[in-house]
């Protein structure tokens, strides 16, 4: 069973997640918290795995208590839960090593797929959404890009055609069709671009890329 808590700052919000979550069957929500300080001390007590986490709650919100769990050695998956598809928020979280978003109005059955990939140890990126998150928040001033090409410059030529697909909001299976590569290549490129940038997940990774703003 995937162990969720949910943070959330709106009761109403917080019994619907758990309905659908509990209704998958292989997930259960060990808790619940109503602003950003009880998720850190319920994190903290009830060890889960998945941590569905509302940008924008009274007291604490939620990009603060992200940063706290995420600080940690052993921190949960931090996946961040708005109304907008394009908040600065967001955006913020997934730079700090949130491992994606979901729009409150996500279809039930996408919901439990979503916290099933992202307790796999899979970011989750939308080649839609994310993108379009992405895009809308990345500063693209001159020095950031250049520190960004900087950076990807370590890259060999297949890894970087291999994180620009993960920009592009690629699964390892799909970049393995596009590259021509099986997926177990695919995840070995993936792990070493992420050692070599210094990231925690595919998600920074295509943040990079779109600073570094090579027309992904």
């Amino acid at each position: 069973m995937i162990r969720v808590l949910i943070a959330d700052d709106e009761a109403l919000v917080r019994s619907g997640l758990r309905l659908i979550l509990e209704a998958a069957g292989d997930i259960v929500v060990v808790g619940e918290a109503r602003d950003g300080a009880e998720a850190i001390a319920a994190a903290a007590r009830l060890r889960p795995e998945v941590v569905l986490m509302d940008v924008r709650m009274p007291g604490t919100d939620g990009l603060a208590a992200a940063a706290r769990l995420l600080d940690a050695p052993d921190a949960p998956k931090v996946v961040m839960l708005t109304t907008f598809d394009l908040d600065e928020y967001v955006h913020e979280a997934l730079r700090m090593g949130a491992v994606g978003f979901l729009l409150k109005d996500t279809p039930p059955r996408e919901l439990a797929a979503a916290v099933r990939t992202v307790a796999g140890g899979q970011a989750m990126l939308s080649p839609t959404v994310t993108k379009r998150l992405i895009s809308a928040f990345v500063d693209r001033a001159p020095s950031r890009a250049e520190a960004a090409r900087r950076r990807l410059a370590s890259l060999t030529g297949r890894e970087e055609d291999v994180v620009r697909a993960l920009a592009r909001g690629l699964s390892n299976a799909e970049v393995g069709r596009e590259l021509h590569l099986t997926e177990a290549t695919v995840k070995a490129h993936v792990s070493r671009v992420l050692a070599k940038l210094g990231l925690a997940n595919r998600v920074q990774a295509a943040i990079l890329v779109h600073d570094a703003d090579l027309g992904v």
